[in-house]
């Protein structure tokens, strides 16, 4: 027989009177059949007329890891002192790694739905921050059961606590034609050689890895990621004459200049009369009717897709394809958040050898942290802390002109007492 909801919810119910979906619905739902959920809901209704959070943290694993299961116990105790909502007395997360560009069939999908309404609440978020599949809700008797057959699926516990964290990519290659480079083969072969430093945390805070294939950036890594490669390319723009004039004839010149020029960074598109354009080895033209063609610098291309997003086709990724890799992004933590800095301007990732590179440039990087990073410390407050050039130097890359494209209005190498230096050393040999 069904179990029904032992308190009301009236400031849950509010949730759930908007036009959206609410999450609140759902939980109900389970609630109907969970004695479990509907103490989950007790739970949050006192959350919500308190503005207290009653989850703690402790310990819970699994045979053969130090991580992965992320532990909440209840503090919301009644009169004597026991779990006022004793069936939501714990209420413990497994973070599941899911395969490279988030590849699922259904077969899998079903099977894990399965085994979390078997062992645990049935909530599974895809995916996490993260990028976790988040089984939601068990408790310490059935965290073991739930894993094991989790496991036996051919899926791995993920990241938590002071570790390498688990990765993100990007569907990429697989599906979508602004790809750069093999998303999910960089994302399986570093992760590979992490795979220790993810299961038992030994490292002073969390080291996040996102691989996105293009400058869209569609895993946020600049932002969130640690180390983040993004693919780019280092040629010219490439264009399609034919679905050029197929989407002008479309669109228009209106939109053309409302949605395409005037929304260039750089400003490095121009229209141009036809047979006007200009010629050179950095310039990509096409022609979009028998009057007008589309003239391309590519030197001023920052590589933000916009254009090739509005006019996908039509201008296309050039063919020397490869990756840009930034280090230090991440969210709020110590001085604010932080946007990645570009460490190597580009890689080619074709090769095994390319691979091996960025792993090889991976191990330097955590290692470095690991070292030199104090406890709580992300890998961009490390880097502010210590200095770029000092960082730089001990993972042992030197610093490369195609970093900066402005030095002098860029704060990324600072060049005031530049000259005073100059003529200090000048003197000095003067002196010799």
């Amino acid at each position: 027989m069904a179990n029904k909801i032992r308190i009301d919810t009236p400031m849950l119910d509010q949730l759930e009177s908007g036009p959206w979906p609410s999450f609140v619905t759902g939980l109900k739902r389970v609630a109907e059949e969970k004695q479990y959920m509907a103490d989950v809901l007790g739970t949050l209704e006192t959350s919500y007329n308190t503005r207290k959070g009653y989850w703690k943290g402790g310990t819970v694993s699994v045979f053969g890891y130090g991580g992965g299961v992320i532990p909440r116990f209840t503090e919301l105790k009644d009169e004597n002192g026991k779990p006022k909502f004793p069936d939501a007395a714990e209420f413990h997360t497994l973070r599941v790694m899911p395969p490279p560009g988030m590849h699922y069939n259904t077969d899998v999908l079903r099977k894990m739905a399965d085994i979390w309404e078997r062992h645990g609440s049935g909530l599974i978020a895809f995916h996490g921050q993260s990028g976790d599949i988040m089984f939601q809700g068990v408790t310490s008797a059935n965290v073991q059961p739930a894993w094991d057959e989790i496991n036996e699926l051919g899926f791995d516990l993920g990241g938590a606590g002071p570790a390498v964290r688990t990765a993100m990519s990007c569907v990429g290659a697989a599906r979508c034609e602004q790809s750069c480079y093999d998303e999910a083969k960089a994302h399986r072969t570093v992760l590979n050689n992490f795979l220790d430093d993810i299961h038992r945390p030994a490292l002073p805070y969390k080291f996040k890895f996102k691989f996105s294939g293009c400058p869209n950036d569609c895993m946020n890594s600049v932002q969130r990621a640690d180390m983040a490669i993004i693919g780019t390319w280092r040629d010219n723009i490439r264009t399609d004459e034919t679905l050029a004039r197929q989407w002008f004839a479309k669109h228009g010149m209106h939109e053309l200049v409302r949605d395409v020029i005037a929304r260039c960074p750089t400003k490095t598109i121009q229209i141009k009369p036809a047979g006007q354009a200009a010629s050179g080895d950095t310039i990509s033209t096409v022609a979009l009717d028998d009057q007008n063609c589309l003239e391309i610098e590519n030197r001023d291309c920052v590589r933000c897709m916009h254009c090739v997003n509005v006019m996908t086709g039509a201008l296309a990724p050039g063919k020397d394809k490869g990756a840009t890799v930034l280090v230090g992004g991440k969210r709020t933590l110590k001085i604010g958040d932080l946007m990645g800095t570009v460490v190597v301007p580009f890689m080619k990732l074709d090769s095994e050898e390319d691979f091996e590179e960025l792993v090889d440039l991976a191990q330097r990087v955590v290692e470095f942290f690991a070292d030199n990073a104090l406890e709580h410390e992300r890998t961009g407050e490390m880097i502010e802390r210590i200095g770029l050039v000092n960082f730089l130097d001990g993972i042992g890359l030197e610093v490369d002109p195609n970093m900066v494209a402005t030095p002098r209005t860029n704060p990324y190498v600072r060049m005031d007492g530049w000259d005073e230096e100059v003529n200090k050393i000048a003197a000095r040999k003067s002196a010799a």
